[in-house]
């Protein structure tokens, strides 16, 4: 696909610079942050991250919230230089919210 190269983190974790977002994709479920089971052989499963500008993760979060919907990860400080915070989608897949910190 010819995508910029931006980093390797580990075995499974491999991101790459499409425009201004970053696409990154993981051999690890959820990215090793929750303990999930492999889904079966033919069943879809993603975690697909955004990326926002720092004060809008809690923002994003009070919203999800108002909306009922379930919050998997409240926002958190990781020491890798994100305040994230999950959620999953109608199809149970794995979503982030993320700034740089």
């Amino acid at each position: 696909m010819q995508l910029e190269f931006r980093q390797a983190a580990g075995d499974g974790w491999v991101e790459f610079k499409v425009g201004s977002n970053i696409l990154v994709l993981t051999s690890e479920p959820a990215g090793g942050l929750f303990p999930e089971t492999v889904p079966a052989p033919g069943v879809g499963s993603v975690q697909l991250a955004f990326r926002v500008a720092p004060k809008m993760v809690d923002a994003c979060a009070e919203e999800l919230q108002a909306a009922k919907v379930k919050i998997i990860g409240e926002p958190t400080d990781q020491p890798w230089g994100h305040r994230t915070l999950f959620f999953r989608d109608p199809d149970n897949n794995i979503l982030e919210i993320y700034a740089d910190i």
